[in-house]
């Protein structure tokens, strides 16, 4: 890996471990989710899936349906990638909710 690429990583892992509150023993969770932030991963993601750990697809799910980031969690853990099934099931968990 040259040093500019593992630097790129590198500081990019470093803002994903302080966004999150700088907690202990996730550095290669965040070190595999800047590379494929960064379009460094060298897995191919097919197009329309997320990865469990990306915590801005979390996030983005949570605003976007109302939900808190913990349940977004739980279904992308629960139900696996597919965008439209994360989408229905969180609309689904807002609407029992209320």
């Amino acid at each position: 890996m040259d040093n500019d690429r593992h630097e790129k990583i590198r500081q990019r892992a470093y803002e994903i471990w302080m966004r999150e509150g700088r907690p202990d023993g996730a550095h290669e969770r965040h070190w595999q989710q800047a590379k494929q932030e960064l379009g460094l991963d060298d897995a191919d993601v097919p197009a329309g899936t997320i990865a469990s750990s990306d915590v801005l697809t979390v996030e983005a799910l949570a605003m976007r349906t109302g939900i808190t980031g913990d349940q977004a969690q739980e279904l992308i853990d629960r139900l696996g990638n597919d965008r439209a099934t994360l989408e229905q099931a969180a609309r689904n968990l807002k609407a029992a909710e209320s």
